[in-house]
């Protein structure tokens, strides 16, 4: 079960650097606010591989090409998974905003059957639809106004697109993880780490010099808070990356719905905003999903 000790340090975690981007989006953009999370995560990355091989006396594998391919695919689909998320943060309050991206677990176990040939056991298929379940009864959208049409389905939109690209991400990650030949599986995740921020950062960085220089200029002066978006979001990953080492997609990112009960703890405490009773209701259904996820 260390996997699952992992997974809800990382949720926690995660929950912290979203709400920090968050605040970010209004200095820097969702772009730049992207960035944050990868150009100033990767130096606390970097000082995790150091201090791993210093415990270990292992040095950092070398990746091969299929270990490249599925670190790249990770990276990439994290990149759009982030700046979706945060498009949606945008257009509704940030708890439900998470939530819409916690369709993730079904999606996620779909591509890792399909990808890595991870096939769910009957326990995580009902934690799966469970913990869905509540997260579309919390997140499912209020009738539209007069006059505003279909915009309150643009959440939705954002979100679900989101948990695709998320999903995809994890099963990039997991495959990058598992593809790396060392005795070490703390290794093998924070070296995974390292070389997905890097890419990640040169990617973003390379886009935003040729075509958004103003937005470069706009994160370094922002680069105080910054820092915290950073570190949290290399942390976070570092415990995500531990997990996918140790157990399934599925499991993990399942488990990792724990999240939207951490967002709305922060929600009501930083953002002020409440949950309604239905939302509290979504909330009980995912903990249920929980709570069979780890008893199967």
């Amino acid at each position: 079960m260390l996997w699952a000790l992992f997974t809800i340090v990382a949720a926690a975690a995660q929950t912290v650097r979203n709400a920090t981007q968050r605040g970010l989006t209004a200095r820097v953009g969702t772009i730049g606010a992207t960035l944050v999370r990868f150009l100033f995560g990767l130096p606390f990355a970097c000082l995790f591989l150091a201090g791993v091989a210093a415990a270990t006396g292992l040095a950092p594998p070398l990746p091969d090409a299929a270990a490249l391919a599925w670190a790249a695919a990770g990276a990439m689909f994290q990149i759009a998974a982030t700046a979706l998320m945060l498009a949606a943060m945008r257009t509704r309050s940030f708890v439900v905003a998470i939530a819409y991206t916690k369709t993730e677990p079904v999606q996620a176990a779909l591509f890792a059957l399909l990808f890595l040939g991870e096939r769910p056991t009957l326990w995580t298929v009902a934690a799966i639809f469970v913990a869905t379940a509540g997260v579309l009864l919390m997140s499912w959208p209020k009738r539209a106004a007069p006059g505003e049409g279909d915009a309150s389905w643009t959440p939705a939109l954002l979100g679900l697109a989101a948990g695709a690209c998320f999903a995809l991400s994890a099963v990039g990650f997991r495959g990058a993880v598992l593809r790396l030949d060392t005795p070490s599986f703390v290794m093998a995740a924070t070296s995974v780490l390292v070389l997905g921020l890097t890419m990640q950062t040169f990617a973003m960085t390379a886009w935003l010099a040729a075509f958004d220089r103003p937005v470069l200029a706009q994160v370094a002066h922002a680069w105080r808070p910054s820092l915290l978006a950073g570190f949290m979001g290399a942390f976070a990953s570092q415990f995500w990356f531990l997990s996918f080492a140790l157990a399934s997609v599925a499991q993990v990112r399942t488990l990792g719905l724990v999240e939207v009960i951490f967002a709305q703890i922060v929600s009501r405490r930083m953002f002020k905003q409440g949950a309604s009773p239905r939302e509290a209701a979504g909330i009980a259904l995912i903990l249920a999903g929980l709570a069979a996820l780890v008893h199967g």
